[in-house]
């Protein structure tokens, strides 16, 4: 059988959890809330959507006062990045992040923070999954050092449809989409696989393994499908991937069984993100609140 996930299999994203804070109780799925188009709905009717959806955790990608605002008091898990701008003094001033915690945690003490991120790209060499390794290990070590020291986890983001887009002949759809029909064995944990999403997790955390640093949680930061603008990006597509997500990681991986934290990206089409035209159909729902497709939670 044709290999399935060689080259962009490796573009697996990795996000530094700077804080884990004020943890609540453990979700399987939230979804991404982006913020960068001009008709989203109002924050406090988007999370009432999630309310009535009964999605209980949330990512946003900054420090959104009306976000955190709205979110006062109704139990939603959040996981919020400090956003881009924060980032050079973050990393230049040992007192940034207490006064960082201060200005945009503290002011809100409503709000069920989870986690607080800043983001990185790392790559994994990767296939097989148990092939799994941390590009610059120099770099990474320290990184899990402390992940290890606090119990924070290790954020993950995991995108089996970026990879099915650059190697469509070695990476089948329905293998890519939860669909029964392909199966891949490794050899090298004796383990087999029917989902690309699974491969790409358990390629993490054989590279935890091999950093020595096994017992780092693993919570996957986003995963989604978009359901139009591009190769393979169809409705239907959108919804057999993010159907079958929903139903997938309360069981975990082959490699780690049990429920696995999973932010699916995300809640809204955003139509005025730049890039690649697929950036604007990730949406779960459009910007009036009605569904991209069908999806139950």
């Amino acid at each position: 059988m044709a290999k399935q996930g060689v080259g962009s299999m490796l573009a697996v994203a990795l996000v530094l959890v700077s804080l884990a804070a004020f943890h609540t109780g453990v979700h399987s799925i939230g979804v991404c809330n982006g913020v960068i188009g001009n008709n989203l709905p109002a924050p406090s009717d988007v999370v009432k959507l999630y309310k009535s959806k009964g999605i209980n955790a949330m990512r946003i990608y900054a420090p959104e006062s009306n976000v955190l605002k709205a979110l006062s008091g109704t139990g939603i898990g959040l996981l919020m990045d400090v956003g881009n701008g924060a980032l050079p003094g973050l990393a230049n001033d040992p007192s940034a992040a207490a006064a960082w915690v201060k200005a945009n945690v503290q002011p809100y003490p409503g709000v069920s923070f989870r986690y607080i991120a800043v983001g990185n790209e790392v790559v994994t060499d990767t296939f097989p999954p148990s092939n799994g390794v941390f590009a610059d290990l120099d770099y990474m070590g320290p990184i899990l050092d402390f992940l290890v020291s606090t119990g924070a986890p290790l954020l993950v983001n995991v995108y089996p449809y970026f990879a099915y887009k650059g190697d469509p002949q070695n990476i089948k759809l329905n293998y890519a989409t939860f669909a029964p029909g392909t199966t891949v064995n490794d050899d090298g944990n004796g383990l087999t696989y029917t989902n690309l999403f699974d491969a790409m997790v358990d390629s993490i955390y054989a590279a935890l393994e091999d950093a020595e640093t096994p017992g780092v949680k693993v919570v996957v930061s986003e995963s989604g499908w978009p359901s139009a603008g591009g190769f393979g990006a169809t409705a239907q597509n959108a919804q057999a991937y993010n159907q079958g997500l929903i139903k997938h990681v309360g069981g975990g991986t082959p490699k780690r069984p049990g429920p696995l934290e999973t932010y699916m990206f995300a809640m809204f089409n955003e139509n005025q993100k730049t890039g690649d035209p697929t950036e604007n159909h990730f949406g779960l729902f459009n910007p009036d609140k009605s569904p991209a497709y069908s999806i139950s939670f």
